[in-house]
């Protein structure tokens, strides 16, 4: 019995250029018909197509699956199939690491309004971060726009951090001044094997007021969103005496406008 190319296509649910492509690679030798230049195939041609559905079932790519089957010992595929494992098992890994992190996320997004303008007591957690943006200015050198390129690569597992000058939330500056970049918790940096070098730094934990507040429309983010905590250190007694560090939680629409989120550390010590 010969089949038809389409008839091939439909018995296997695969596409005809497909088929031509496998053909092309030597996998399989439709027999042409002289007159109307029609191809045929034969079971055995469908044998070896099954056997390339089968190791692309593997995520194969269709040059490696044809050079597997044309081309290939036992030895030489059991070596490709090693390497696969290898490449599956990271595969694996990554993907529990993207449920974490999206559940951290979902985490982030509960608490949003439970903290909102609230202060508590709390270390801060140690993290490795970058900085590539000064207010609205981005870093230009060529360095640091590789290495800003490099960190794109590890999300979802970065934060958007910032930084504000203290001397500016406690309005003895009142320049409004912050910074942006990126950061990492360090199981993730040890996972993702990121180098801790300037401008890379690693931040210790410490211990700070922590809030969540939130930031509507363009241009109002800056120190000023603050001052609340502020007046929440002076009650208790307690100095501000580090730079605000934080991380935007979420971007959302919230009565009607895009609105931030954002949490924040600020260190503190107790005044004599």
């Amino acid at each position: 019995m010969k089949y038809k190319i389409g008839d091939v296509a439909r018995i296997l649910g695969i596409s005809p250029d497909l088929l031509r492509y496998y053909e092309k690679k030597g996998i399989v030798h439709p027999v042409k018909d002289a007159h109307n230049d029609y191809r045929y195939y034969e079971p055995w041609d469908i044998n070896f197509l099954m056997d390339c559905i089968w190791y692309k079932s593997f995520h194969f790519g269709i040059d490696q699956v044809a050079e597997i089957i044309t081309n290939s010992t036992a030895e030489e595929v059991a070596e490709v199939i090693d390497q696969k494992v290898v490449e599956l098992r990271a595969q694996i890994r990554r993907n529990e690491l993207l449920v974490r992190r999206a559940r951290e996320h979902r985490a982030d997004l509960g608490r949003l309004k439970n903290q909102l303008w609230q202060c508590v007591l709390r270390e801060s957690p140690e993290i490795v971060r970058y900085i590539h943006r000064y207010n609205y200015n981005y870093d230009n050198s060529k360095e640091l726009q590789a290495l800003s390129q490099q960190w794109l690569e590890y999300m979802p597992f970065t934060h958007r951090c910032f930084e504000m000058p203290v001397e500016d939330i406690c309005g003895k500056r009142g320049e409004g001044r912050f910074s942006w970049g990126f950061s990492l918790t360090p199981d993730y940096v040890r996972e993702l094997g990121v180098k801790v070098e300037p401008p890379v730094v690693r931040l210790k934990s410490q211990p700070c007021i922590y809030t969540v507040f939130t930031s509507a429309g363009k241009g109002s983010f800056s120190p000023s969103k603050l001052e609340y905590v502020v007046d929440f250190a002076q009650e208790r007694g307690l100095k501000l005496k580090g730079d605000a560090r934080g991380n935007l939680l979420a971007s959302v629409l919230e009565d009607g406008e895009l609105t931030g989120f954002f949490e924040a550390w600020i260190p503190y010590e107790t005044e004599a």
